[in-house]
């Protein structure tokens, strides 16, 4: 069964740092456009990075640039997303996913073919 489980959620203050995993089983990640997405109370799901399959194109919303950081390690078959400088407006469920035909783009597309059940990361003094 493809799965996708994400971890690394928590409560942290302002200015804190997260490191969120996204393992992949059941498949192998190698040739997979992973993405990560945010949704918080009452707003729509936003594209937060995307990485290519290759770890060669990586893309962020302007929201979180300079402050978060997407890597993958094929080893682990698993997605990174390292968040720092937290802020509380970066409250949300944060999801990862993972598709075989799509690009990895600025656009951040959602049209993934797998989504993790979420992780929800609390920022809050």
């Amino acid at each position: 069964q493809l799965q996708l489980v994400e971890s690394g959620g928590g409560l942290v203050q302002p200015g804190g740092s997260l490191r969120l995993s996204c393992a992949a089983s059941g498949f192998s990640l190698d040739y997979y456009t992973a993405g990560w997405f945010r949704q918080a109370p009452g707003k729509e799901r936003e594209g937060v990075s995307c990485i290519s399959a290759s770890g060669g194109i990586i893309a962020y919303a302007d929201s979180i640039k300079g402050r978060f950081t997407t890597s993958r390690d094929y080893a682990k078959n698993t997605v990174y997303l390292q968040m720092n400088s937290l802020k509380p407006e970066d409250t949300a469920v944060y999801y990862c996913a993972a598709d075989m035909a799509l690009y990895c783009s600025g656009y951040l597309r959602q049209e993934y073919d797998y989504w993790g059940q979420g992780t929800q990361v609390t920022v809050s003094s």
